[in-house]
């Protein structure tokens, strides 16, 4: 059986990296003890009180024209920052690196802080690895599994089949250049509360998703120097553990 995290104060911090890729993919795994967070989440928009949302039909331009550069987009890449904070424990970590995604179903977070952690998928098998307890936990996906905050970025549907979308001015949101769409998932859900969109203007690219889940918790990823429609070798998405790592499947 897996420890649980925050079993050890001294551990905290490590495991909240973890906690960060585990809750970026939604994994099935028994790692954070659910009664231990608070059951109030704050509003997205809490700081900032004087925003106000834009008519819908600027909502439905907008989710449009993003929707429309993901659809044509094959392959992603982009250096990324990650922040997560736990709301019961007022914690917060932070980590970064590189993160590939490919049509279908494919993705390859390369954390350089805390190093060496990886979440890899090749479409069909998602492993997540821990690297500083040599732990890695696999099992087998389908796209339909992935988050929805992250699923249309490797060709898993549609964003406005998933949520109902209030539009913001990127500057009321501390976003300049851009908007920010906030999604609220249209089947209630403890992983997704809000997830917040901050699309870029010129682009109509993300640049930024926060996802506030049930309990309070947040996680933000921010996407700096995106690259798309680059060719990316099969092989990328390919991981092997070093020897001696713990694998745990459900």
């Amino acid at each position: 059986m897996p420890r649980t995290l925050f079993q050890r104060r001294g551990r905290r911090v490590h495991s909240l990296a973890f906690a960060g890729l585990v809750a970026l993919c939604g994994l099935s795994v028994p790692m954070v003890e659910s009664s231990s967070f608070a059951q109030t989440s704050p509003s997205p928009t809490a700081s900032s009180p004087a925003a106000q949302a834009l008519p819908g039909e600027q909502a439905v331009q907008v989710l449009t024209r993003v929707q429309s550069f993901y659809d044509k987009t094959t392959s992603f890449s982009s250096d990324f920052t990650q922040e997560f904070f736990v709301k019961s424990h007022n914690v917060k970590k932070q980590s970064k690196g590189k993160v590939t995604f490919s049509k279908p179903g494919k993705m390859y977070w390369d954390y350089s802080e805390p190093k060496d952690n990886r979440v890899v998928s090749d479409g069909a098998v998602l492993k997540v690895y821990e690297a500083a307890n040599k732990q890695m936990f696999e099992q087998n996906v389908d796209k339909s599994q992935y988050p929805a905050a992250l699923s249309f970025l490797i060709g898993g549907g549609k964003l406005a089949d998933t949520f109902s979308f209030e539009l913001f001015e990127g500057a009321s949101m501390n976003f300049g250049g851009g908007q920010v769409l906030v999604g609220t998932p249209k089947v209630a859900s403890p992983a997704y509360q809000k997830v917040l969109f901050y699309i870029d203007g010129p682009t109509s690219q993300v640049r930024r998703v926060l996802i506030v889940d049930g309990q309070g918790n947040r996680n933000r990823f921010d996407f700096e120097n995106p690259k798309v429609n680059e060719s990316i070798p099969a092989d990328r998405f390919k991981f092997v553990p070093p020897e001696g790592t713990s694998v745990v499947r459900p």
